[in-house]
């Protein structure tokens, strides 16, 4: 079954379900696309105010970090971040998240706020976005917090009989459920849909070409963002006057005009036009191109008939613990000798396959495995000491292992109805919860199958 040409830049070149998708769209509206994360001991942010248990040993005794969920509603997860603390006027380092949610979407996670107190944060008012204290907690948060996230999306706009919708929604996760849950892609989000470039910035960092880096970032242009957009990223891409650039560029692309008031000053400095932007992003176009090899290597061996819920030798294993969250850092080579042990294992839910994200400090998979994701970084021309990124040495990464699959807990889907606002056509509303690092939308691809990803709303 062919991909879309957008899945192929990212490095998504295969779906592991065969049944026809049911297409439509996500994302008509905000409220078709619902997150609401779950921390580890089980506390749910949720969209809806609702009296809850304060999560993590929160207390009401004034401590050093105050946690809050903060609900947003088609905000950047960093944007929204970055305005409430400018309302508090502290630092936006004093805000910690434990995981980046959509954009698209109405979002409820936990954040921590260092030093404040909770009349301070009820003062805070920013259109569709919403603080409400819990506690205070002992420390700051983090992804170790984490435990994933739980979805409610309505996908709209299906044409095909409400029978088709069921038959083949069910059959698409029976066969995902076969290979233990959904190839554990990066989505689409990692790397932008109508502007998919960020890993092809983070290449160029790794490959040492900063110029290339910062030119891709500001003015490679996409026919699918906003006219202005792409009309003030084409003429800096063909003129390279970032002073005129600054001036023109549109003031909600916030972040390239931060490196265009550095370049406006400073034209050949482009690793000091990087470190006008926040640490966090600029380690995201390193961890796109990590993501990118990545989707790749999986890609690969589902092309090549490997499977993802059993191992062959050479493959890397790594242990899971009860709440079902992969170990990563308990990583080993299964050998030949043990692969009848090891598969059982896996059947049985203890230990699971795993994929190196490639970085200076994590070796490949060895055998027939080892040597498929060498030829894709041959073709590359990177190698993991690559990632030590020299030219800007504050974004190397060391590497580590994801799981190559991830369980999919809770899911369910109403009965399918028609949609009110396409006449004709067909709804249906999907929940389900994916652990912490996985992405809704690779389950989406799979029961959808959309041949046009834009249109589709991914």
């Amino acid at each position: 079954m062919s991909v879309t040409e957008i899945d192929q830049q990212i490095g998504i070149e295969a779906y592991v379900t065969k049944t026809e998708g049911v297409g439509g769209a996500i994302r008509r509206k905000v409220e078709n696309f619902i997150v609401e994360e779950v921390l580890a001991d089980g506390s749910k942010a949720s969209v809806q105010q609702v009296s809850v248990k304060p999560p993590l040993g929160a207390s009401e005794d004034r401590r050093r970090f105050l946690l809050c969920v903060l609900v947003k509603r088609n905000w950047d997860t960093f944007v929204a971040i970055k305005n409430v603390a400018k309302q508090l006027g502290i630092s936006q380092s004093r805000v910690q998240i434990a995981g980046i949610k959509d954009a698209k979407a109405i979002t409820a996670q936990h954040i921590t706020i260092e030093g404040v107190s909770a009349q301070e944060v009820a003062s805070v008012i920013i259109k569709d976005v919403e603080l409400r204290p819990l506690g205070y907690f002992r420390e700051k948060l983090s992804a170790f917090y984490l435990l994933g996230n739980s979805f409610r999306i309505t996908v709209k706009a299906i044409n095909l009989p409400k029978e088709t919708v069921e038959e083949r929604t069910q059959k698409a996760m029976v066969e995902l459920a076969g290979v233990g849950g959904i190839p554990n892609f990066y989505g689409h989000q990692r790397f932008g849909t109508t502007r998919a470039i960020t890993h092809l910035v983070g290449k160029a960092l790794v490959t040492g070409d900063l110029e290339k880096a910062t030119m891709l970032f500001l003015a490679k242009p996409s026919v699918h963002e906003h006219p202005e957009s792409m009309r003030a990223r084409t003429e800096l891409w063909v003129e390279k006057e970032f002073k005129r650039a600054f001036r023109e560029f549109p003031i909600q692309l916030r972040f390239e005009r931060l490196m265009l008031a550095h370049l406006a000053e400073n034209p050949t400095d482009f690793a000091g036009a990087f470190r006008r932007l926040p640490l966090k992003l600029q380690l995201l176009f390193v961890q796109a191109y990590q993501s990118y090899l990545f989707n790749r290597f999986l890609s690969q061996r589902i092309l090549s008939g490997l499977p993802l819920n059993g191992v062959v030798a050479g493959d890397f294993v790594v242990n899971v613990e009860r709440s079902s969250l992969p170990m990563v850092h308990t990583g080993k080579i299964v050998d030949e000798t043990k692969l009848a042990d090891v598969n059982e294992q896996i059947q049985a839910g203890k230990i699971r396959l795993a994929l190196p994200i490639v970085g200076f400090g994590q070796r490949l998979s060895m055998g027939e495995v080892g040597e498929m994701q060498h030829r894709v970084l041959d073709k590359e021309g990177v190698e993991p000491q690559n990632f030590r990124v020299d030219v800007l040495p504050e974004v190397r990464c060391r590497g580590e292992l994801r799981a190559a699959v991830a369980p999919v807990r809770n899911f369910s889907f109403d009965m399918v109805s028609p949609d009110e606002e396409n006449p004709g056509a067909q709804k249906v509303q999907l929940q389900f919860f994916l652990l912490r690092s996985s992405y809704a939308t690779v389950l989406l691809r799979e029961v959808m199958k959309p041949r046009d990803l834009i249109a589709a709303g991914f």
